[in-house]
């Protein structure tokens, strides 16, 4: 096909990307106004060792790892249940934790999502203090300069996460826009075969065309 044809296609038919375009991108809008918000509550926990030189430094970073196994399993989540007596199953509430550790600054960070703001903080402040306790537990059973202490840094920080109108919104008008370039190209497809053109009449039998009937 030619340029002058596209630049035809689109003239003739380019109002069905427009209209779909408009058509998803509104029916995006609506899907996401009517989803209920979901909310992150981030808790970070400093973890900091009796003594600061080297060997107890590099030992407590050793100890993140062991911190992120402890605190995401289904266990400490069935406890968070029973503390705040919640109605769902421990691992469904796993699923909505993530724990994450930052080896340079010695930092454990919890991640809750749920639909209530309030809820996610008090969540993610009970995982928390699990660990404080359990830490604390083990330093029972150490030297004073060889424990290592947990602590809040502040209190849970939350944020909106989903649904993101305006993101979801605009890949529906992209999704509607592509949308409309198959639609256009399938009626080409099907058209193909249609002379009604001068032009299609030389393109197809490859001869110039030195006149034409006007209509009546």
């Amino acid at each position: 096909m030619a340029l002058t044809d596209y630049f035809r296609i689109l003239r003739q038919r380019g109002w069905i990307i427009i209209l779909l375009a408009i058509l998803t991108a509104g029916a995006a809008f609506g899907f996401s106004r009517i989803q209920s918000t979901v909310y992150e509550s981030s808790l970070k926990l400093l973890v900091r060792p009796a003594r600061t030189d080297f060997g107890q430094s590099q030992a407590a970073r050793e100890l993140l790892g062991n911190y992120e196994q402890w605190l995401n399993s289904s266990y400490r989540a069935q406890e968070v249940i029973n503390i705040l007596q919640l109605d769902m199953e421990a691992n469904a509430l796993l699923g909505d934790v993530t724990v994450a550790s930052d080896r340079l600054g010695l930092v454990v960070q919890l991640n809750v999502e749920n639909t209530d703001p309030d809820l996610g903080n008090d969540i993610a402040r009970t995982w928390g203090n699990l660990l404080i306790q359990w830490q604390n537990a083990e330093n029972d059973k150490n030297r004073q300069e060889d424990r290592i202490t947990i602590e809040f840094q502040d209190d849970p920080k939350v944020v909106g996460v989903s649904p993101n109108v305006e993101v979801n919104t605009a890949a529906g008008g992209v999704f509607g826009a592509l949308l409309g370039i198959i639609v256009i190209f399938l009626l080409e497809w099907v058209e193909s075969g249609v002379v009604r053109r001068a032009e299609d009449v030389e393109r197809y039998l490859e001869i110039p065309v030195v006149g034409r009937i006007p209509g009546q």
